[in-house]
C-alpha cells in the first residue's frame, strides 16, 4: 500500500529543557505524516467533513521510542497503511534519522459520524481511495 515520507526538522519547541525531543512531539509528527498520506490518496479531511460528515480519529497507538532525536536533527517521518477494516484502518509509522529508528508505531484510525462523534462505516468511495 502507499508509503508516504515526510520531512521534519527538529525545533527548540520540539524540545525539553535538555534539548531532547519531548516525547508528545513524535505523536504530532506521526499526526502530520498521516495527514500527508491522506492528501496523498486525494482525500481532503476538511471537505469530507462538510461533505459527508465523517472524520477521522485516532483510538489507538502503540508506540515504542528507540533512540532520542534533539534540537535540529533532520528527521524522516513515515506513514504507511497496514490494515483496512469497516470502520477503521492501521497505520505503521516511523521517525527516522538517516538509517537509525528513533521510534515506531502502530496507529489505529477510526471513522465516526461528525456530529455525533460515534463510529461510522467507511462509505464505498472512502474504501476505495483508501485501497480497499
Amino acid at each position: 500500500m502507499t508509503r508516504v515520507s515526510i520531512p521534519v526538522r527538529v525545533y527548540w519547541e520540539d524540545t525539553d529543557a535538555g534539548g531532547i525531543v519531548y516525547h508528545a512531539s513524535y505523536v504530532r509528527f506521526m499526526e502530520r505524516a498521516r495527514t500527508e498520506w491522506l492528501r496523498t490518496i486525494g482525500i481532503d479531511q476538511a471537505a469530507l467533513r462538510e461533505r459527508e460528515r465523517i472524520q477521522f480519529t485516532v483510538v489507538d497507538m502503540q508506540i515504542a521510542w528507540k533512540r532520542a532525536a534533539v534540537f535540529d536533527d533532520a528527521l524522516e517521518v513515515t506513514a504507511e497503511l497496514t490494515e483496512m477494516r469497516g470502520v477503521s484502518f492501521l497505520f505503521r509509522q516511523q521517525v527516522l534519522r538517516g538509517e537509525q529508528v528513533l521510534a515506531e508505531a502502530t496507529v489505529r484510525a477510526a471513522a465516526i459520524d461528525a456530529d455525533t462523534l460515534k463510529p461510522r462505516r467507511l462509505t464505498p468511495a472512502l474504501l476505495q481511495q483508501l485501497g480497499q
